[in-house]
């Protein structure tokens, strides 16, 4: 079926022009949907405004609906979930996408180890063994959400392994070839 006219947007719909960790997958996934130099800028701007210590916020400071704060009653701290928090998890695809806009180099290797030691120090001393759910937006990103979160915990240990290290298990190599 073939289109006749452009589809248009509709009346008063706007462009969401917040910077989110989402855009990050479009850099990360094993087939990605970007050009070289747009997969870059996605990068930059991740590093730039979404990057912590701790993992990625999901919104970028200068928004006018960030909140820095993951912390309040059950509706406060809903409404701060999407809008600044702080998610271990999203290092993990931060670190592939990073790497591969870098050619995987040993300098890339380098810097994507020394993000990953805040987490592993927390894991080792704070944590005693585990991530948590989330962190605050803002320093000094105190540790929130569930305590014990498997998919935090399981983004680092990927992240290390098959993107650090290079150490992937045979299926995900095999993958790799394909």
């Amino acid at each position: 079926m073939a289109l006749t006219a452009p589809m248009r947007r509709p009346q008063g719909d706007s462009r969401d022009s917040s910077i989110r960790p989402n855009q990050i997958f479009a850099v990360s996934l094993h087939h990605t949907m970007l050009p070289p130099p747009m997969a870059r800028s996605v990068v930059e701007a991740v590093e730039q405004h979404l990057l912590t210590p701790y993992g990625l916020r999901s919104l970028a400071p200068g928004d006018p609906q960030y909140r820095g704060r993951f912390e309040g009653d059950p509706f406060s701290r809903d409404g701060a979930y999407h809008q600044g928090t702080v998610w271990p998890w999203l290092m993990g695809p931060f670190i592939t996408a990073y790497l591969e806009v870098n050619e995987r180099s040993q300098s890339s290797r380098k810097q994507a180890e020394q993000w990953l030691s805040d987490l592993r120090g927390y894991l080792k001393n704070e944590g005693l063994g585990q991530l948590p759910e989330a962190f605050d937006g803002d320093p000094p990103h105190r540790a929130g959400g569930c305590l014990a979160q498997a998919w935090s915990i399981a983004e680092l240990l990927r992240a290390s392994v098959e993107d650090v290290y290079s150490t992937a298990p045979a299926s995900a190599h095999a993958r790799a070839a394909g």
